[in-house]
């Protein structure tokens, strides 16, 4: 059986984008506390850098994804949410920048099953008067 980080011939395997990030929030999530970039790389397996992990890290802090605290001349990081909060914060980022929101949000509610749908719909309340489009 081969390795997980590698391709059929040996090569190391290219992760697809934001699975090395997820990867690293799934250790942090694992971990009962605060924990140095050492010990994510070994719960990752050690096949990566020391550099590569803490490039991780601080991307994750940089997007308020993990925090992290002085531990002598290193850092201590930890997951900043769990992941439903993660979730709901990457979308909004992913809504911030997009300038037809009302668009946005329109094909997001229609892609939802009927069943998401009355989640949201409960979660929202009751429904508030329409504004008419460009009274604002």
């Amino acid at each position: 059986m081969r390795d997980q980080d590698q391709d059929q011939d040996g090569r190391p395997r290219r992760r697809g984008r934001g699975e090395l990030e997820a990867q690293v929030l799934a250790a942090l999530r694992r971990a009962e506390r605060p924990v140095a970039a050492a010990w994510v790389r070994e719960w990752l397996g050690g096949g990566l850098a020391h550099t590569t992990v803490v490039t991780i890290l601080s991307r994750l802090h940089a997007k308020g994804a993990v925090t992290r605290e002085r531990a002598g001349r290193a850092f201590v990081w930890t997951p900043a949410a769990d992941r439903a909060r993660l979730a709901a914060r990457r979308m909004c980022q992913v809504l911030e920048g997009e300038p037809d929101r009302e668009a946005v949000l329109a094909g997001f509610a229609a892609a939802l099953s009927s069943a998401d749908a009355r989640l949201l719909r409960g979660l929202l309340g009751p429904a508030a008067p329409r504004e008419p489009r460009g009274a604002r």
